[in-house]
């Protein structure tokens, strides 16, 4: 298997396993990790119990030795105070909304991996979301091109050594293209094999068009020659992207893929802040600058190139497909198409956050 050799930008997915969606749910991390108003509740149930007993000891006592009753009739407004002061209903309150919480969520798609997720989620001001397999599906498809069917074939044969979107999406615009022999990686950059090259414009020796996803090929002494590729949006991303602006949250857009690509995938969804050409190191400082200037960033990605920036924000969610490593840095993990349960997700966590509010104020 070839992985990370194309286009930057482009990260090998890892698709879902069936056994994930179980073990997130049961994950003790998800549900019974303690957040801050949890800490708080049971910090407060500490003092709270020891006052509810001093105070019906102090029931008995004025009733018994001021009023003048047998210790019998004393006895029942002391026991009254215990009953109605419990401290059983004040130490639940918090942990049942966090649980219903994290039930709802589930129901819509969304896998909690943090027990502190949804108050971090809940405060984030700011959203910085990747390109490819995140904004978009990541399941690009072929373009028309000025290649033979001869050149598509040959190519499709050195990209069935490869999981990379670019390469995968070769095999289906040619199912019937056999295995090359003797195929081998170059990390980072391609494919070869015998008198043959598949993978960027430096590694095949073609001119850098910068104007969008593309994966190169040669064989032999001929010219190389360009295979571009369209990436279709996420359903309704431009309505989620627009109900993330109405809670609050600014909006960035931060893309391994070439500029080009990227201004126009801003410019169809409404973004105006966008960045081009970011590695990984590039997206993790780049989250880091926004929370050193006070933001909570919010990082949504997918693949390997985003894993360092999720574990930097202040909380982060990953695409349900997106690779193993971005998984396990994220807080929460999406596993429909839609970013529309981006908004649900921010909207349950708020709700539940001023639902612990209340019922610690009461």
């Amino acid at each position: 298997m070839a992985h990370g050799l194309f286009p930057a930008g482009y990260d090998e997915p890892e698709i879902l396993p069936s056994s994930t969606t179980p073990a997130c749910l049961m994950s003790p991390d998800g549900v019974q990790a303690r957040g801050r108003f949890v800490q708080i509740a049971e910090r407060a149930v500490r003092f709270y119990v020891p006052a509810v007993h001093a105070v019906a000891a102090a029931t008995f006592l004025g009733w018994w030795l001021l009023a003048g009753v047998g210790w019998q009739a004393a006895l029942v407004p002391a026991v009254a105070t215990l009953i109605v002061t419990c401290p059983c209903g004040f130490a639940l309150a918090v942990p049942m909304v966090q649980s219903v919480a994290v039930g709802a969520l589930f129901r819509r798609g969304i896998l909690v991996a943090s027990g502190t997720a949804l108050e971090r989620l809940a405060s984030a001001d700011y959203a910085v979301l990747d390109k490819t397999g995140t904004l978009t599906l990541g399941r690009p498809s072929l373009l028309p091109g000025v290649w033979t069917a001869a050149q598509l074939h040959a190519a499709a044969s050195l990209a069935r050594a490869s999981r990379h979107p670019l390469a995968q999406a070769l095999i289906v615009a040619c199912p019937d293209a056999p295995l090359r022999e003797e195929v081998r990686e170059v990390p980072g950059q391609g494919l070869s094999a015998k008198d043959a090259w598949l993978g960027n414009a430096s590694f095949v020796g073609a001119p850098e068009l910068g104007d969008g996803p593309t994966l190169w090929f040669r064989e032999g002494e001929s010219a190389p020659v360009a295979f571009r590729f369209a990436d279709a949006l996420r359903p309704n991303a431009k309505e989620a992207l627009q109900r993330l602006g109405a809670l609050g949250l600014r909006v960035e857009l931060l893309s391994g893929d070439v500029a080009p690509a990227v201004a126009a995938a801003a410019r169809e969804v409404g973004i105006a802040v966008w960045t081009a050409q970011a590695g990984p190191e590039g997206k993790a400082a780049r989250v880091g600058e926004l929370r050193k200037a006070g933001a909570r960033p919010l990082m949504v990605g997918d693949g390997i190139n985003d894993a360092a920036a999720l574990a930097v924000a202040h909380v982060s969610i990953c695409v349900g497909e997106g690779a193993d490593l971005a998984k396990e840095a994220a807080d929460l993990v999406l596993c429909r198409q839609e970013l529309g349960s981006l908004t649900s997700a921010i909207v349950t966590a708020r709700r539940a956050q001023r639902l612990m509010r209340q019922n610690i104020a009461f």
